[in-house]
């Protein structure tokens, strides 16, 4: 597992009404050749593409865990008509009205979709913004082809006509049930509880779980407990709560066992980007089936310097720590400065690049300055490996 040190982007949209299962059968794609090539961005474990609207490009983030999604400058650009405007959910909870509208026409690569139906979403996030996202391409858009992915090629394939995909050497295969905008429902068993996972690209972790679907009280199971918010979703981050990062022996994911793999808890049940770099796979929403071919055995790591931190109204925030015993930093902490590096009078560019170009990311030492309370305060803190 990657350091805790980034939040995880989690960008599942929850299922909506009757009408809105309805809406998201709309579209169609056409595509040029047997077989589309399609560029992928695999960055900060998310994957984006270049999409091309009204002859304009723009960046999107590849999400199976959400409908699609256009920006609300998008909407306003093309002038587009409300279908209906309705609430929705985002992975933490959080729920806003949004409007419905469907898309003329999107571009991506070779792909021509006419009229799908896309939620508008206000991106405005320091996370999107610092990414330049400008939407998501979403899994109601995504059912209407085959879909091969591979994240360690920056490749994503698509085809009108599955016999263009071989599945020789696709060992695992996943049945899934599709929500009502798409996205794929996988069962799994994890610690003798079923667990419906969300098979969801725009989730950079491994698996998370509920936290009701998990006991901490569980002797059996060694845990590391931590405090605050660990993810952000389409409307922002979540409130701060308890959650754990816990190893098991083993799991269950559609029959087929997986060994040491490290479940952390949430708002939701999802499987995502960590679990899916080790492999290339197929999406196929015509049988309801995943196809997975192993490319690569990633170390079950856990290593944090034991707390995370966003880039909040140009201040870098700790917003999640680990609870350990005599642990020095709290949620709210200002950073002043990581091993002499200032945080002190950020703009949106220096903010963006401190966001994306971590000051802590290649060391196993830092000196922090963090300012609590109108005092500032001085600590050194250690990588620490945990759950070994």
């Amino acid at each position: 597992m990657k350091k805790i040190i980034l939040l995880l982007f989690v960008l599942y949209i929850a299922a909506v009404s009757g009408q809105g299962k309805r809406f998201f059968e709309s579209g169609v794609a056409e595509l040029k050749n047997p077989v589309e090539k399609i560029n992928l961005t695999y960055i900060h474990q998310i994957p984006l593409v270049k999409v091309w609207i009204n002859n304009k490009s723009y960046q999107f983030i590849f999400d199976t865990g959400a409908p699609t999604v256009i920006s609300t400058e998008i909407y306003n650009e093309l002038n587009l008509k409300k279908k209906y405007r309705t609430k929705v959910g985002d992975s933490q909870k959080n729920k806003q009205k949004q409007i419905f509208t469907k898309l003329p026409e999107m571009k991506v690569d070779n792909i021509i979709f006419t009229n799908i139906g896309a939620i508008v979403i206000d991106l405005k996030s320091p996370e999107f913004g610092c990414m330049k996202i400008d939407g998501i391409v979403g899994a109601n858009q995504m059912a209407k082809l085959f879909w091969r992915i591979n994240y360690s090629e920056n490749l994503i394939e698509a085809t009108n006509d599955f016999n263009n995909f071989s599945t020789e050497g696709y060992e695992t295969i996943f049945g899934f049930k599709p929500k009502s905008q798409k996205t794929p429902v996988i069962e799994s068993e994890i610690l003798g509880r079923n667990i419906d996972l969300m098979f969801d690209t725009g989730f950079t972790g491994k698996i998370k779980i509920s936290e009701n679907n998990y006991d901490p009280k569980n002797e059996k199971i060694k845990f590391v407990e931590m405090y605050g918010a660990n993810s952000v979703g389409a409307f922002g981050a979540g409130k701060p709560i308890s959650s754990y990062i816990f190893k098991v022996d083993d799991i269950m994911v559609e029959g087929q066992k997986f060994e040491n793999e490290i479940i952390m808890t949430g708002n939701s049940n999802l499987i995502g980007n960590e679990f899916f770099e080790r492999f290339k796979f197929i999406l196929d929403w015509e049988n309801n089936k995943i196809y997975m071919q192993r490319i690569k055995n990633n170390p079950v790591k856990l290593e944090s310097f034991g707390f995370g931190y966003r880039f909040i109204d140009l201040k870098a925030v700790v917003v999640m720590v680990f609870r350990e015993k005599d642990f020095p930093l709290k949620t709210d902490d200002i950073i002043l400065s990581i091993n002499n590096v200032s945080f002190e009078n950020l703009n949106e560019e220096s903010s963006c690049h401190y966001f994306l170009n971590r000051v802590e990311k290649e060391t196993d030492s830092i000196d922090i300055k963090v300012k609590r309370d109108g005092k500032v305060l001085d600590f050194k803190l250690d990588k620490k490996e945990y759950l070994k």
